[in-house]
């Protein structure tokens, strides 16, 4: 396992195309000789480093390959695709195979079943809308293979997520219970606990969601935008993507530098 650390960890892997920045929301070394290179550590480092995870739906398997390669082409290093999208885990396997270093996972997942395919395809993480016991009691998931993210809404649910053993968390859904400053309070009850905010999120308020506290965003329509998906629009996605992929990655390098001048300031 990785060493947690009580300062900032470099997030770094040499097989990654991603930025080397640091978060301080995970604290987690990236530099673990002995570990699987696709560990849990692993992939938290990628979705601290990234700080978008893009979500994607889609009406067919064929749409589903087509948009995220649009959005792998922008830049999208993390990218999930919701369950009920049709042949979700063939696409999963075609993409891993392409992709081998990517964080890629499956979201929605509710049943445990789903779960198992999903980690069967190649999925690097799993994610739900609420906490799924089953999938957290899973032994790919208690042993460190797989990151299970599993949705939250209230304090009480965050911190029993986090005793059952959650790295990471999902707030869902965020924008119905107050957008940033939802996180920016929780942040203050948490300070220790990573979350992703997901649901109703927009590019341009990506920087606010990171610099309140979130370790990342998931970015479903403001991505993968319906029209877009409809006509066929893939230049539309990848523009998006890498519009997305360009502020998570500024918004992080912000929020470290803020961090720093901080513990600077406290020393």
């Amino acid at each position: 396992m990785g060493t947690a650390t009580a300062t900032l960890s470099l997030c770094q892997w040499p097989t990654s195309s991603s930025s080397s920045s640091v978060r301080m929301h995970v604290r987690f070394s990236c530099r673990t000789p002995h570990l699987s290179p696709y560990t849990v550590d692993r992939t938290l480092c990628q979705i601290n480093n990234s700080g978008v995870i893009a979500c994607l739906r889609a009406n067919s398997a064929e749409v589903a390959m087509e948009a995220a390669k649009a959005a792998i082409a922008g830049g999208i290093s993390v990218l999930e695709i919701v369950v009920s999208t049709p042949g979700v885990f063939e696409v999963l396997q075609q993409l891993v195979k392409e992709h081998p270093t990517m964080a890629l996972g499956v979201g929605t997942v509710l049943r445990i079943e789903d779960a198992k395919s999903a980690i069967n395809a190649g999925a690097k993480f799993l994610m739900s809308p609420a906490t799924v016991k089953d999938i957290m009691e899973m032994d790919y998931v208690q042993s460190g293979e797989i990151l299970y993210i599993p949705g939250t809404m209230t304090p009480t649910e965050i911190l029993s997520a986090c005793d059952e053993g959650a790295k990471i968390v999902k707030i869902y859904p965020v924008s119905a219970l107050g957008g940033f400053q939802y996180i920016s309070a929780l942040k203050k009850a948490f300070p220790h606990i990573s979350m992703v905010a997901s649901q109703g999120i927009t590019i341009d308020s990506i920087g606010e969601y990171i610099l309140r506290g979130a370790s990342a965003v998931v970015l479903s329509d403001a991505i993968f935008d319906k029209d877009a998906i409809a006509q066929h629009d893939l230049d539309k996605i990848q523009k998006l993507a890498h519009s997305a992929a360009l502020l998570g990655n500024k918004s992080v390098n912000r929020a470290v530098n803020q961090q720093e001048i901080l513990e600077w300031m406290m020393i």
